[in-house]
């Protein structure tokens, strides 16, 4: 039975507080933040803190952040899996009280010996069943058992997959697993169970590398008699070698991307084609995805990361971006950038409307918040600028030369905008017999210091009359 039908839908992201939020968990949050909102319904969070030594506060904040960054808001607060480790306890007491579960007094060396015997008949290792209809009160003095699911031992137990389709596990394979530790502590197929119905998960959305436990979790589902949640199990991503995703390929976390100047809309947009389309759709906005998202779109092969489709995909948003919007993402991520830029400790509100005025000329060629930072340090760098090795080739090249002549025509420039600049250095080279280039490459390596930069005119017109002649006059005192 499933809960297809209830009328609210309920997701949720469980993330284990090991470390940052992974690229690939960011996607699975998406995924699940996607469906929920597009059914009306809720996506709740819960972290699963259960291994005490891997886990951290720093871990929690980390994953909460990259959430918040990427606009993937959960409903409620977050639930910490260990903290409900009785409910856990009490659910697999109450199973073996009603006979679908079983204490076992097997030692490590029985178990070792049933993993040796199997191995050596070419079986898979399974646990051979001895403690299920034995007495707890056989067991040896001072023995703390676990307690076992009491798994059919026959037939199939078939999971209606809406990524994967019907899968048939033989329940000869599952095994009676482990609910609860002789320590007391619940297992994690256990605890995922329980949280879920607890939490009313509807929809289980996560990466196929979980499609064995669903299984196994649902034959728990089945002993508690608990309905089983819809099922969809997404595709892996892998690297655009095809191998398994890691660090090189881009498995990296959240905030790493944020610091390498994604913008959290263009991020959304590249994962969510990791898995899923709408047709031949490659730009998807926020709206768009909620409007179309649907188990139909999805895939069952891998998906491949690639980043310079991550960064093309990127470098629209920019474009497409609203100016002081860009501002405000660039302010942010200052701190975390690893170049070295004199934006910092400058974007007051003079500097902030600087760089407002500068960014249509800035963001036609950045891909990144980080290139568009790279390329607005011509606006605050201080006096006399640093040179490029090849912008000085350019200005000692025969440049300072006609910047000597040049600057006397700009000194006498009035109407100081982009217009009236690009026809008064367009008259300047005619009149000195030179092409346009000519006057505009040594022009901006003295503005900017740098061979590259937006538009002469519009370095031009955002420094201002002044900011501009001093520093045309500073090269020339060199």
């Amino acid at each position: 039975m499933t809960q297809e039908n209830k009328k609210q839908v309920v997701t949720r992201f469980a993330p284990s507080p090991t470390g940052y939020l992974h690229i690939g968990g960011a996607r699975t949050a998406l995924f699940n933040w996607l469906y929920s909102k597009a059914n009306g319904g809720k996506m709740l969070l819960r972290i699963e803190d259960t291994d005490r030594a891997r886990s951290s506060q720093q871990a929690v904040d980390a994953i909460l952040d990259g959430l918040s960054w990427m606009g993937l808001q959960w409903d409620g607060e977050p639930i910490s899996q260990f903290e409900r480790a009785n409910r856990h306890r009490e659910i697999a007491e109450q199973m073996v009280a009603n006979g679908t579960a079983y204490y076992c007094f097997a030692s490590q060396e029985e178990l070792t010996e049933m993993r040796e015997l199997a191995k050596a008949e070419g079986r898979p290792p399974r646990y051979d069943g001895r403690w299920r209809d034995r007495n707890p009160s056989e067991a040896p003095e001072g023995a703390k058992g676990v307690i076992r699911l009491k798994a059919p031992q026959d037939g199939f137990t078939i999971v209606d997959d809406k990524v994967q389709g019907e899968v048939k596990f033989p329940n000869k394979d599952l095994d009676d697993l482990v609910l609860l530790r002789s320590d007391g502590n619940p297992t994690y197929m256990l605890a995922v169970v329980v949280d879920d119905h607890d939490m009313g998960v509807t929809h289980i959305i996560r990466g196929d590398d979980h499609l064995t436990n669903a299984g196994r979790q649902t034959l728990i589902y089945q002993a508690l008699g608990w309905d089983v949640p819809v099922m969809a199990h997404i595709p892996l991503i892998h690297g655009a070698d095809g191998a398994k995703l890691s660090k090189r390929h881009g498995a990296l976390g959240a905030e790493a991307y944020r610091a390498m100047g994604y913008l959290p809309e263009a991020l959304r947009n590249y994962l969510v084609r990791l898995g899923w389309a709408h047709g031949d759709s490659e730009i998807i906005s926020t709206k768009e995805m909620l409007e179309w998202f649907d188990f139909s779109g999805m895939n069952k092969a891998a998906a491949r990361f690639d980043f310079a489709k991550l960064e093309a995909l990127n470098g629209h948003y920019i474009r497409h971006s609203d100016d002081a919007y860009l501002a405000d993402r660039m302010e942010e991520i200052l701190d975390e950038v690893e170049i070295e830029t004199p934006l910092c400790g400058k974007l007051n509100e003079t500097g902030k409307a600087k760089l407002i005025a500068a960014m249509p000329g800035l963001k036609e060629r950045a891909k990144t918040l980080v290139e568009l930072i790279d390329s607005a340090a011509y606006l605050f760098v201080e006096r006399p600028l640093p040179f490029e090795e090849k912008a000085l080739g350019i200005l000692t090249d025969g440049g300072d030369d006609i910047l000597a002549k040049l600057i006397p025509v700009l000194e006498a420039e009035s109407d100081w905008d982009v217009t009236a600049l690009e026809t008064t250095v367009k008259t300047f080279a005619e009149i000195q017999e030179l092409k346009l280039g000519k006057v505009a490459q040594p022009l901006r390596a003295a503005l900017t210091g740098r061979s590259t930069s937006p538009g002469v005119f519009d370095v031009l017109a955002v420094l201002g009359k002044e900011e501009c002649l001093n520093r045309l006059r500073d090269r020339l005192k060199d």
